[in-house]
């Protein structure tokens, strides 16, 4: 029984008659999966680059300013500079701000604060620039739109109610002395 479907099945994959519809129709998805996926995870991966180069520029502004310590708009403007290709960054992105000790170090909290179009606005969550030699954690974190919302890989991503994902980046300084 087994040799016999064994036999047949290498006698159709010997047969040369036909056309090439049937593997079309089987591949075709597959390999239009795998294009979206990747358009998908290549946006993904470049606004996360840009709003960590964006988040690692503003810091070193702050990290070594001579000045007075910059305020919470001062540094988003700061991090939206850094990170162009985000859109509506000035609407998009949020940033927390914590002082900590490198002693008795404790990490910011696990519910990453970000913008919620469905919700009423909220204000700033905890911006406290750090004092001269103190150890600071900042996080930002922007909505996005994806590309493809109704993909394989959109479907899995963890979205508010308008359906924006979100992406983090955090980042630890010192903040010089005067």
């Amino acid at each position: 029984m087994i040799r016999a479907l064994i036999t047949r099945l290498r006698r159709l994959a010997q047969r040369e008659d036909g056309s090439a519809a049937v593997e079309f129709v089987i591949i075709f998805p597959v390999i239009a999966t795998m294009i979206v996926m990747t358009l998908e995870v290549g946006f993904i991966t470049l606004r996360q680059t840009l709003l960590d180069r964006g988040l690692d520029m503003a810091v070193r502004e702050v990290r070594l300013g001579t000045g007075s310590a910059p305020q919470h708009d001062d540094i988003k403007e700061m991090v939206c500079e850094g990170a162009m290709f985000i859109l509506d960054c000035d609407t998009q992105l949020r940033l927390e701000m914590t002082p900590t000790d490198p002693r008795a170090f404790t990490t910011m909290d696990d519910q990453t604060d970000c913008t919620d179009e469905s919700e009423p606005a909220r204000p700033v969550r905890s911006f406290t620039p750090g004092q001269q030699n103190q150890l600071v954690l900042m996080r930002a974190c922007v909505k996005y739109d994806p590309l493809f919302p109704e993909a394989i890989l959109s479907r899995v991503l963890t979205k508010d109610e308008s359906g924006k994902a979100a992406i983090t980046s955090i980042t630890a300084f010192v903040q010089e002395p005067l």
